[in-house]
């Protein structure tokens, strides 16, 4: 399958963990996965806009999975032969396309949370995690993995862009798109 690197969620370099898996995983889910936190993008486009208008900290549920056997096989599942774990959960109920033009993000996957919830509290614990801006130091956590804000804001141009897949005829959900024209707003207001 020659389209099977374009389907990963990417790695980022952290300042606290090196290198680290980030972004979707499958094209009917608009959860995110890092490392081992899996989150909606939805709370998270909210979060990112919060903690960049508040006191630099907001506050969002994920999941973490502790055993890297439970999050399953990205490869194996997107292949259709090791349907394990969490992941191999999703692609049973969504297989990876047929036709490689038909890989793109759902920008209405949103829709599709509480399939996706029942999933992931099989494999997962329910937690609260911080996304916290620092401006002395110019980094960002996301649940105790910090990103200098270079990197911070390719996850969120990741995020903007529906992965490497891009979303399906380039429409992004609403949510995206509220959080880039806030934080647009206020970069424009910034001295």
């Amino acid at each position: 399958m020659l389209y099977v690197s374009r389907t990963m969620p990417l790695a980022f370099s952290s300042l606290s963990h090196g290198e680290l898996a980030f972004g979707f995983f499958n094209i009917e889910t608009d959860m995110l996965l890092l490392d081992r936190l899996f989150f909606f993008a939805q709370p998270f486009c909210h979060t990112v806009v919060e903690a960049q208008t508040s006191a630099h900290q907001a506050r969002m549920n994920a999941w973490h999975i502790h055993d890297r056997n439970d999050i399953g096989d990205l490869h194996g599942a997107i292949a259709g032969v090791r349907l394990v774990g969490f992941i191999g959960e999703t692609y049973q109920k969504w297989p990876f396309p047929e036709n490689h033009y038909d890989f793109k993000q759902n920008p209405n996957g949103y829709q599709n949370r509480s399939l996706i919830e029942n999933m992931i509290i099989r494999w997962g614990r329910p937690t609260t995690i911080s996304l916290c801006r620092n401006p002395a130091d110019e980094t960002v956590a996301i649940g105790g993995y910090v990103f200098s804000n270079l990197v911070f804001q390719q996850l969120i141009d990741y995020v903007y862009l529906g992965g490497y897949p891009r979303w399906k005829d380039g429409v992004r959900p609403f949510y995206v798109d509220d959080m880039i024209k806030t934080l647009q707003n206020q970069t424009k207001r910034a001295p």
